[in-house]
């Protein structure tokens, strides 16, 4: 439900603030007195199509505000969190003050350039979303246009609310988004076949290469040692050959070695602590030093001795090295990495190599969502063409008592050749469309081709009280429904108002006296100058200005004690606190 509606400079109005009833609220005025205006503002923040013109001469933009309730609405909030607001939670979208109020504020402005901004909750957002958000929860009926009668694609849903099926078409509208990604993600797959197929050849090449190798951690510089080793083993055995004769002393009478050094060292330290035994601990260092160096000795040669020189053997361990830094090379400079590299490659190839499974397993899970959707989609048809059938009778009788009265209404369903791959479409297996004819003897036709635009809005009210079960809460808003009727015509017509206005709040724009009288809310639009400018005004009235108006509307300019009177006996008789 809007509450408040504010308009600043928008065609001839500078600024007003209006607040809306629940219920049926009308707007009256003068022919030219810019009732027009407050329909394009609500078209504005229901997404409609902005203009520069639009703007109020000599003004830089024009602004729209409306302040409007979402309690009760949940679907309402649900799709406000879906918006993302910048900043925001669910919550803090559909109560903007923070206060629990469920209140939603929307703004839309257009520049004198043309420009057009859209806010939602303070936030900026595309002019697109307002259509989005209030796709069936707003509607404008004019002489000229109706958002749903004109547009054939939301003919399915209104048919689909009037018979119920709501969850039956949200059934199909989920087979068929989830048969969409279900055949994205197989031609992905398939695509990438090709490139699949050569990936897992170069990973098996890789992981075969390494293990190859047989690579394991601590291995590396163990054979780098060994291999050293070998390699230096000639001059390894000349070196250790050369320490030892000079431990022990030459073999060829070249000199005395260490050994013999020590010994005589020894043994003069030992005869200076005969006379002196101070020298004692010295005498015994020297002895100690002399059986660490024997046993050193002894090592050495035994070391000598062992060493081979093992060509086979070196060159086997070059070879492996060899293969060892080539891994190196390509798959990281410590083993570990080598290793960690091959387990990560072998994880790859698992996945890849489960790509043919995952395809059919894809394959089978489509087969089943295609029978659930070619079911679904069988059950709403039948179910639509049940509806259809009702949904006529409920709207040719009210057109009827509204001054039509050889009108026909029908539904058209025409089966509509599947999208490719799919059974059926989003919407189901057929195009739905309303068909109309006000004269007799006339086949009906696509309403919008044929309606004239007061056909259009009593066609649309006729459909919205047919509709009235299906859900609450919308905005309906209809220019000039009663154009072309006469008194009792527009008697009923109004009481057809006031019927819906008891699921939906109701914006009128009138010129019968009649419709006006039921109005909980009355508004009433007129010009005046402002120095050279002439501006709307747009004001809230009762008591004796409504009668007044009224008395206008019934008998013209001049308006007597007789008009007032009768205008007086209308709101006590019709108006919404009368006992009917």
């Amino acid at each position: 439900m809007i509450e408040t509606l504010r308009i600043a400079d928008l065609a001839i109005v500078d600024e007003v603030e209006l607040e809306f009833g629940p219920g049926l609220n009308v707007l009256t005025g003068e022919t030219g007195a810019g009732k027009s205006i407050v329909l394009g503002a609500l078209s504005l923040l229901a997404g409609g199509r902005s203009s520069s013109d639009s703007v109020r001469t000599g003004c830089e933009r024009a602004e729209v505000e409306a302040v409007f309730s979402t309690e009760g609405l949940p679907e309402l909030e649900a799709e406000l969190s879906q918006l993302e607001l910048a900043g925001r939670g669910a919550g803090d979208a559909a109560d903007p003050a923070g206060e629990g109020d469920h209140e939603l504020i929307v703004q839309r402005s257009v520049a004198a350039s043309g420009r057009s901004r859209v806010r939602v909750a303070g936030e900026l957002l595309p002019v697109g979303a307002l259509a989005k958000l209030f796709e069936g929860r707003i509607e404008i009926s004019s002489q000229h246009s109706s958002q749903a009668l004109l547009r054939p694609e939301q003919h399915a849903r209104l048919l689909d609310a009037a018979g119920g099926h709501a969850a039956k078409r949200l059934a199909v509208e989920r087979g068929c988004a989830e048969l969409r990604e279900l055949d994205r993600e197989l031609l992905e797959l398939r695509t990438a076949a090709e490139e699949r197929a050569r990936r897992e050849d170069f990973l098996r090449f890789q992981i075969d290469e390494i293990d190859e190798v047989g690579l394991s951690e601590g291995e590396l510089p163990e054979l780098e040692a060994e291999h050293r080793r070998l390699a230096n083993s000639e001059q390894l055995r000349e070196d250790g050959a050369t320490v030892v004769s000079s431990l022990t002393g030459s073999d060829h009478g070249e000199g005395a070695g260490a050994l013999d050094l020590l010994a005589r060292a020894l043994r003069g330290v030992e005869a200076l602590a005969a006379v002196d035994s101070d020298l004692d601990g010295q005498a015994e260092r020297l002895r100690s030093a002399d059986d660490d160096l024997r046993d050193l000795a002894a090592d050495l040669e035994r070391y000598v001795d062992r060493l081979d020189v093992d060509p086979a053997r070196l060159s086997q361990l070059e070879d492996r090295l060899g293969a060892i830094q080539l891994l190196r090379r390509k798959y990281g400079e410590e083993p570990s990495a080598i290793l960690q590299f091959r387990d990560d490659a072998q994880q790859e190839l698992d996945s890849l190599e489960g790509a043919d499974e995952r395809i059919g397993g894809l394959e089978e899970q489509r087969e089943k969502s295609r029978d659930a959707l070619q079911k679904a989609a069988s059950q709403l048809s039948k179910a639509r063409a049940k509806a259809a059938k009702a949904l006529a009778k409920r709207v040719e009788g009210p057109l009827r008592d509204l001054a039509l009265p050889d009108a026909r209404f029908a539904v058209g369903l025409t089966k509509l050749d599947p999208p490719d791959g799919l059974p059926c479409g989003p919407t189901g297996a057929e195009a739905v469309e309303f068909l109309f004819t006000a004269n007799a003897g006339a086949e009906p036709r696509p309403l919008q081709r044929v309606a004239s635009g007061g056909e259009l809005s009593r066609v649309f009210l006729a459909l919205k009280n047919a509709l009235r079960g299906a859900g609450r809460g919308m905005v309906l808003i209809f220019d000039e429904v009663d154009s072309g009727i006469g008194g009792r015509v527009a008697e009923r017509v109004g009481r057809c108002l006031a019927e819906l206005a008891a699921d939906h709040q109701v914006l009128c724009i009138t010129h019968h006296p009649q419709i006006a009288a039921l109005a909980e809310t009355h508004f009433r639009v007129s010009k005046r100058k402002a120095g050279k400018q002439t501006l709307a005004t747009v004001e809230r009235i009762d008591g004796d200005e409504r009668v007044e108006e009224i008395a206008r509307m019934a008998g013209g300019e001049e308006v007597s004690q007789e008009t007032r009177r009768h205008a007086a006996a209308l709101l006590r008789t019709q108006g919404p606190s009368a006992d009917h």
